[in-house]
């Protein structure tokens, strides 16, 4: 990722795809903000002008390349990477919190005031929240211009603008045309799109290479009953958005991921895409994380076996930590079981399911209000996980609890912490999977120890953790080769189960 000025001009004069999505390159003379690999001629160095967002360029009074489209690019890795307050909030942003609830709501979700918010991000991003979401929901209207037959007034309500005057201005000052050209150059370059009211198709664009059969694997394994279902060539599943509900088909496509999207309110598409993205985590950049994990001899077997490896993410926090909870001390089969079981009981049925997309995702995950509530049996196992599981739900319920890609690790960490039968391995893997959190390594793991075992590492806790001090910062993406080495190798039987701990309050496999 490109820190200097001179970093950035070599990226552009090499076109290096690598960069697409990390900076976008202004050109002084034409008034035209590109991606670092657009394909047209390299302009003189003297001409040329860095802004760490597409933001920072429209402010500036920059347009959009129609031919290289830099907004139509992977996100930064850098917002994952960095923890601080400029990060989280784009995570934020990105999952329209803005649309929704306005730069006070981010603040609020944040822990800042508005005005050191803004301050912070016109410093670090070269533009300030609003400029930001507007770049956001400009993305956002071009993809439904493009892939939808939606009136442009339902286009404009749907993305977040006031007004469909305000739609049209922005679309012309970004893009440099109009809505109905967007859609007719579309039109030409496309084959026929579905029609039906509320379902998309787009592409997600990534930094290859990318190890979607690992990726596919993983979720197959832990897809719930109702909520998802996985195969080698798809994933879908329910997703419970901001202003209704949902359904996804991510498939593997060439050089990108395709997703189909059934959403009940269009308003949640920029959303739905960034937490799906998030699932993926195809805003990483492999280049990085081989670099510094193939320079361990240990590792670097490991690392060229599986090329693009990624962290699996998450589309709900409260799934997410609900479910990290009942894998706690039983297997993934079990923890599948048991969340499957309490889908069925107290899940919420989807309105609209799509037989023909697909058929067996029927439901969604209960709601925290569900769960906080429910019976004991519904849950199962032992009371300290029964009551674990209620707490985390009442305090999520009532707002004391919230988990969200915008919280802080290290506090997020604490608070989960604080609740009895939550203990370190828990809190972490949710700051993996929530937060995207990548220099997370799960020490106390016995499957990721076994996978060590494995590649010649040492196991003891003490050892491991010096040894992982040379793998930061992408501790979670070498766990993630740790738990494939750990499959690869003969299993021993132990007396907690296949993915036993001997310690309570966490669990040695995802849940």
């Amino acid at each position: 990722m490109p820190v200097t000025t001179e970093q950035a001009h070599r990226a552009v004069a090499a076109r290096d795809t690598r960069f697409d999505g990390c900076f976008v390159t202004a050109v002084r003379t034409t008034g035209i903000y590109c991606r670092p690999s657009c394909p047209a001629r390299t302009p003189k160095p003297a001409n040329l002008e860095f802004f760490p967002t597409t933001a920072a360029a429209q402010s500036a009074g920059y347009r959009a390349c129609r031919r290289c489209l830099p907004d139509a690019v992977p996100g930064s890795p850098e917002w994952d990477l960095r923890a601080d307050l400029a990060g989280r909030a784009m995570r934020l942003i990105n999952d329209g919190l803005v649309e929704r609830a306005g730069v006070v709501g981010l603040a609020a979700a944040l822990g800042y005031s508005t005005r050191h918010l803004t301050r912070v991000l016109t410093t670090e991003l070269g533009a300030g929240p609003l400029a930001l979401a507007r770049a956001h929901r400009a993305h956002s209207a071009r993809t439904l211009i493009e892939t939808s037959e939606l009136a442009f007034t339902d286009i404009a309500f749907a993305t977040g603008f006031a007004s469909l005057r305000q739609f049209n201005a922005t679309v012309r000052e970004v893009f440099a045309t109009t809505p109905t050209v967007l859609r007719d150059q579309a039109r030409r370059g496309a084959g026929p799109r579905e029609a039906a009211a509320g379902t998309i198709r787009l592409r997600l664009p990534l930094r290859p290479p990318l190890d979607v059969e690992g990726l596919l694997d993983f979720l197959a394994n832990r897809a719930v009953a109702g909520v998802e279902e996985a195969g080698p060539e798809h994933y879908s599943r329910a997703l419970r958005l901001p202003h209704g509900a949902g359904v996804v088909t991510v498939r593997p496509e060439g050089d990108h991921l395709s997703a189909t999207l059934r959403l009940t309110d269009l308003r949640d598409l920029g959303s739905a895409v960034a937490r799906i993205r998030r699932l993926f985590d195809l805003d990483a950049d492999p280049a990085a994380v081989t670099e510094v994990l193939g320079s361990d001899p240990a590792l670097a077997t490991a690392v060229a076996r599986t090329p693009g490896i990624r962290v699996p993410g998450s589309v709900d926090g409260t799934e997410a930590v609900i479910r990290a909870v009942l894998g706690q001390q039983v297997s993934v089969p079990a923890a599948r079981t048991t969340a499957g079981r309490l889908t069925a009981a107290l899940g919420d049925p989807l309105a609209r399911p799509d037989n023909r997309m697909s058929p067996a995702v029927t439901t969604l995950f209960p709601s925290a209000e569900a769960l906080a509530t429910t019976e004991a049996a519904h849950i199962g196992g032992p009371r300290r996980r029964v009551e674990a599981v209620r707490s985390v739900a009442a305090a999520l319920a009532d707002g004391s609890l919230e988990i969200h890609p915008g919280r802080d690790e290290r506090e997020l960490r604490r608070e989960l912490e604080s609740f009895p039968g939550i203990g370190p391995w828990t809190a972490r893997y949710v700051s993996m999977r929530v937060l995207g959190a990548p220099d997370v390594l799960l020490t106390d793991d016995l499957a990721l120890r076994r996978g060590a075992a494995a590649l010649g590492i040492p196991t003891a806790r003490a050892p491991l953790r010096a040894r992982a001090a040379r793998w930061s910062p992408w501790c979670s993406y070498a766990g993630m080769h740790l738990w494939r080495a750990a499959a690869r190798s003969p299993r021993k039987r132990t007396r907690h189960s296949l993915h036993g701990r001997e310690h309570n309050h966490h669990s040695t496999r995802e849940s």
